[in-house]
């Protein structure tokens, strides 16, 4: 019997494919290859920080910007994504942990290894993103460890399936904000999530006839 996380992990997949807008490009668009994405990644970075702001009211950090409560609260931050919550490698944080602060805690337990599927908390991730940049006035944090692989993946995810946009377009958008590494695992279950998004804004694919992971 599938557990009450499952089937709201799969609702929440259900309504952001059923949002997914057709693309309209000038040249068809093709999922690069592994070699083709790591050239991409490396080509005009910039240099490693401890933290970045990647997008309106979104910054991605590491573990020691996730630890320096007096540096959020001056950022003014209201949700935090841990993308390394309980498991080796990890940042130990949690609720308890910003119980003076008045914010907004979300841990995704997630090993930072080829063979771990991040995939499975790509739309739980992007659903907590949404919503939290649904209210102007917060501000996100989303962090693992170095801030290069976990998170960096987990908002990449969501930039393509909440803003449209094809992974070549997301890396391009991020790398230009923040040093980012995504392990060559995660980079192959991002390659065939933007597969799976293209093929459906292409109008080749139904829901229910692959999964994108």
């Amino acid at each position: 019997m599938a557990s009450h996380s499952s089937k709201k992990a799969v609702t929440i997949k259900k309504r952001f494919v059923s949002q997914v807008k057709p693309l309209e490009p000038v040249v068809k668009y093709v999922t690069p290859g592994g070699y083709e994405l790591e050239k991409i990644l490396h080509r005009d970075s910039v240099e490693y920080t401890h933290i970045n702001e990647v997008w309106p009211n979104v910054w991605i950090g590491d573990e020691e910007s996730a630890k320096n409560k007096h540096n959020l609260k001056k950022l003014g931050i209201t949700h935090i994504l841990n993308a390394a919550e309980g498991t080796w490698n990890s940042v130990d944080t949690g609720t308890e942990y910003y119980s003076d602060m008045d914010v907004v805690y979300y841990g995704v337990v997630a090993e930072d290894t080829t063979t771990f599927d991040l995939g499975q908390y790509f739309f739980s991730a992007a659903d907590f993103i949404e919503q939290t940049l649904s209210i102007t006035k917060n501000k996100l944090l989303v962090h693992c460890v170095m801030g290069r692989s976990r998170s960096a993946t987990l908002f990449l995810a969501y930039l393509m399936i909440c803003r449209n946009m094809t992974l070549v377009e997301a890396v391009d958008h991020v790398k230009k904000r923040r040093r980012i590494i995504p392990n060559w695992g995660f980079l192959k279950q991002l390659r065939n999530l933007d597969t799976y998004l293209v093929e459906l804004r292409d109008g080749g694919a139904k829901e229910n006839e692959r999964e994108p992971l």
